[in-house]
């Protein structure tokens, strides 16, 4: 039996696009917007940020640096949440029912800029009873342990839980930690996966 529902945030609530931060970027750097994630890859610095190791101030700091720009801190946090899209893919109103039935516990890769930026921009996120995010827990999924974090957050059993995420490995990693896991792909085929294992709201 289900009593926790745990949730991937980007792509899976909030639909994302980082060419719309690069778009904005270009104008403010040397660099074609093309550019920017290739530089980006040739550091640790996405990685670091995201696991908590380094200060936002840091991240912007070295960030801008490599990408041979003076961009502010103000511009840079402004710039680096745009890849957010305002419409949700999971309405508000089904979180909401949800919630009322299961715990919620909100399970993401995320850094601390976009982290507090979403849950101004969303307020529907008020409906999870836990968030686990990987630069407080210091692991990214797919790592054993964020999903071992997120169990104990939902106060139940792995195979209590039923975990959603739109990245194959990501689903691959909460099946390895005995979570029932589905991969998000459309709100209709979410109803659907729900409603096989039980879940009503």
């Amino acid at each position: 039996m289900i009593k926790a529902i745990l949730l991937d945030l980007g792509n899976t609530i909030v639909p994302f696009d980082f060419k719309r931060a690069y778009a904005r970027m270009e104008r403010l750097c040397p660099l074609p917007a093309a550019e920017i994630p290739k530089r980006l890859s040739r550091t640790d610095l996405v990685h670091r940020f995201e696991t908590g190791a380094i200060e936002p101030e840091d991240f912007v700091e070295r960030l801008c640096a490599e990408l041979e720009s003076s961009i502010s801190y103000a511009e840079f946090c402004d710039i680096w949440s745009s890849i957010f899209l305002p419409e949700t893919l999971i309405p508000e109103a089904m979180l909401a029912l949800l919630a009322r039935r299961y715990r919620l516990v909100l399970v993401s890769n995320t850094n601390a800029i976009h982290f507090e930026m979403i849950l101004a921009a969303y307020p529907l996120l008020r409906h999870f009873h836990e968030y686990v995010v990987s630069y407080r827990v210091g692991a990214l999924k797919p790592s054993p342990l964020i999903y071992r974090q997120a169990i104990a957050k939902a106060g139940c059993t792995a195979a209590e839980c039923l975990f959603v995420d739109d990245l194959a490995a990501c689903v691959e990693g909460a099946r390895n930690e005995g979570m029932i896991a589905v991969r998000f792909e459309s709100l209709t085929q979410l109803e659907r996966d729900l409603r096989a294992h039980g879940v009503e709201w």
